[in-house]
């Protein structure tokens, strides 16, 4: 009942929880920064998060100036890749028309031989519905997000002015026996946590700008979309990077053919980089203690993209890891958090229990 009351408000109260919750997750993202700032080179906290939005600020406004530039530019030649593609489109008609055996296309598609390829391929799957649906979400979102930004930001500066004086606040509202759970619970929660976005923030910001590098290299127009593309869908779990890659390809592929090499270095580009990164460098700086069971990433995914679009997607999972810290923090909801992670994380649990009774 009580999961399902959460689920009501968090629906019911969309627009009003969405820019909280991303002033938590961008405050989480700057806190390392504003403390290092603070306890390293003796800089006030107030004057070190003026810095920090100062410098993030200049950059997003200019990474936005440089984004919309580009997406002017992809419109103005929508003419040129509208002429590839009907190039494109007549060699695969050309193919199929001279194909003797065509068992394997109607096996997937009901093939009309009165209507083209482009038809008969949009009628089975219901093709372009899907695009308007995903392209005026995504159109949604953007225009939710560049509204709420000042909000977001402001949230976000008086949060991290709050969080200096947190532990004070806990140790005067709650009694000496609680006080010190209270703060260790939330301390775990905060550290983990913060530890977690961060370390997301900058594989995704390293896996965009090695995509934007690469698709320089190699010439594909547009490189600093194809990278923000990367590095904003990296954060919605494998399946993110997978969209992200097809449509890098299917660009160059467009952009290149019928020369396939630009494509195929692209495409090997764009896969290794994101394999790497996602596969190999995060797992091993986040450690065992974040680990997510697969399926309930699944679940996560699902229901959080229903609550909230597609901004539900990109913090599905910070979310969740949120959800699995604070329960493995107290101890009658600790069975939920070991059951959200994987089987690693349990056996490393219980090991750590053992070596806790042991010391005892």
């Amino acid at each position: 009942m009580s999961v399902i009351l959460a689920g009501t408000v968090l629906k019911l109260l969309e627009s009003f929880l969405k820019p909280v919750v991303l002033a938590l997750l961008l405050a989480a993202v700057f806190y390392p920064i504003v403390k290092r700032l603070n306890t390293k080179f003796k800089i006030p906290w107030s004057l070190g998060i003026f810095i920090v939005y100062f410098l993030f600020i200049v950059m997003f406004f200019g990474i936005g100036n440089i984004l919309t530039t580009s997406f002017l530019s992809i419109a103005d030649s929508y003419p040129k890749y509208e002429a590839r593609f009907q190039t494109i489109y007549r060699a695969l008609q050309e193919s199929f028309a001279n194909s003797s055996d065509s068992g394997l296309l109607t096996f997937f598609f009901d093939f009309n031989k009165d209507q083209t390829l482009l038809e008969n391929i949009s009628n089975q799957l219901n093709i372009l519905p899907l695009l308007k649906n995903f392209a005026l979400n995504f159109t949604n979102f953007l225009t939710s997000f560049t509204k709420t930004t000042f909000l977001i930001l402001l949230l976000s500066i008086f949060l991290l002015i709050e969080m200096k004086f947190t532990k004070e606040k806990i140790f005067a509202a709650f009694s000496a026996s609680n006080s010190e759970k209270i703060h260790d619970i939330m301390h775990k929660v905060a550290i983990q946590t913060t530890h977690y976005i961060s370390i997301k923030f900058l594989i995704s910001l390293m896996t965009g700008f090695l995509v934007y590098l690469f698709c320089l290299l190699a010439r594909i127009d547009f490189p600093l979309v194809w990278g923000f593309l990367a590095f904003l869908l990296n954060f919605v779990p494998t399946f993110g990077s997978i969209i992200s890659s097809a449509i890098t390809i299917l660009f160059a592929f467009i952009q290149w053919y019928p020369s396939l090499f630009p494509v195929l270095l692209i495409g090997i580009a764009v896969i290794a980089i994101n394999l790497i990164l996602g596969n190999i460098i995060e797992p091993r700086i986040e450690g065992e203690n974040l680990g997510i069971s697969p399926f309930v990433i699944l679940v996560s995914l699902s229901l959080w993209g229903w609550l909230w679009g597609f901004m539900g997607l990109i913090i599905a999972v910070p979310l969740t890891v949120i959800i699995k810290i604070f329960c493995e923090g107290i101890s009658f909801l600790r069975p939920i958090g070991i059951l959200l992670g994987s089987g690693k994380i349990a056996g490393s649990i219980q090991k750590e229990d053992k070596k806790t009774q042991s010391n005892q």
